[in-house]
């Protein structure tokens, strides 16, 4: 075949049938990935909710009572009992018409097949969905039993993740922090810079019935590591800076850690750093102001100190859960440069 030949036969234009039919599919296409990803929205603002299919009988029962023991157990370092989930339940038969507008979900079904499963973003993004079915009740409260504290880990990293996209749309200067503890932390617009000093910040927002605060501020390791007792340490350190930093209206007042009850410890990681998590309550000795913080106390080994983010509130009327969530979220953002 000569080169003018071939030359032909490429630039050849299609008839138009093809153009035509070339020009359904595209939009076949684009429609189905439009309906796919409407199959996948962005979760709802809901926090710290969880959707629960099973039918009455069942919910009534010893499953419902070993549901509500696991997820609805009261979150650490509150000074009123709040639950970790708040647990929406509705019939199986409902379960179509409330798969798309919830994070987590836990399907339960009475059936012959013993099945436990974890289902990720599956009708929406990021979602849960756990289905767990047996033949017997005792099958099922194995699942459930064997299941429930790796189950409530995964949508707690959900909850804060999702926090942390809400809060990255609208992000404070974290210059300020930056230059003095050479770290990057996402905090949202809502707070204002109160005290910056050399080696501490304080930043605060205002709610309706309080305010939240972030504590960022550092310590050499033989603050927290003159000893084995860590937790007392941190406590000890925490009550200092409070008595320098924060008090109240009434003359001598100033934050402790309230006395009355043991705070909560653990230890994790943050940022790939070794970190010690304290939750618990405070209080403004002389004064009568109090409420929830978590604090946590990061190791940098290269410069032979711990970087503390603290996050507290004061809400006297309503529920700290969510606040404290938000707070989390925010310190565990941390980004060591």
């Amino acid at each position: 075949m000569s080169k003018t030949n071939l030359k032909r036969l490429t630039y050849k234009s299609p008839n138009k049938f093809a153009v035509v039919f070339s020009m359904v599919l595209f939009f076949a296409v684009l429609s189905s990935c439009k309906k796919q990803e409407e199959l996948k929205p962005e979760a709802p603002a809901e926090i710290n909710a969880l959707a629960i299919a099973i039918n009455d009988q069942l919910w009534s029962g010893e499953i419902g009572d070993s549901l509500r023991k696991k997820f609805a157990a009261p979150v650490d370092g509150l000074p009123q009992e709040e639950p970790l989930f708040t647990i929406k339940q509705f019939p199986i038969r409902l379960f179509d018409a409330n798969r798309n507008s919830n994070t987590n979900i836990i399907l339960i079904k009475k059936e012959e097949q013993n099945k436990y499963q974890l289902i990720q973003d599956r009708y929406l993004k990021p979602q849960n969905l756990v289905v767990i079915s047996g033949k017997t009740n005792a099958e099922i409260l194995k699942y459930i039993e064997e299941s429930a504290d790796s189950l409530a880990t995964i949508f707690r990293e959900t909850e804060i993740k999702r926090s942390q996209t809400l809060i990255r749309e609208n992000l404070l200067s974290d210059a300020p922090i930056t230059k003095r503890f050479k770290i990057l932390l996402d905090v949202p617009a809502t707070f204002n810079y109160v005290v910056e000093k050399p080696n501490f910040i304080w930043l605060k927002k205002e709610i309706l019935s309080g305010n939240t605060s972030i504590l960022v501020y550092k310590v050499p390791f033989k603050t927290l590591l003159k000893n084995d007792n860590i937790v007392n340490n941190i406590i000890e350190m925490r009550d200092k800076v409070g008595a320098r930093y924060i008090k109240g209206k009434e003359n001598n007042s100033r934050m402790i850690t309230e006395e009355s009850y043991a705070p909560y410890f653990d230890i994790t990681v943050i940022d790939m750093k070794r970190a010690y998590e304290t939750k618990g309550t405070w209080e403004l000795k002389g004064d009568y102001m109090s409420g929830s913080f978590i604090n946590y106390a990061i190791l940098d080994r290269n410069k032979k100190e711990f970087i503390i983010i603290e996050g507290f509130c004061y809400a006297p009327s309503t529920s700290k859960r969510d606040l404290m969530m938000e707070l989390e979220a925010i310190i565990k953002s941390v980004k060591f440069l």
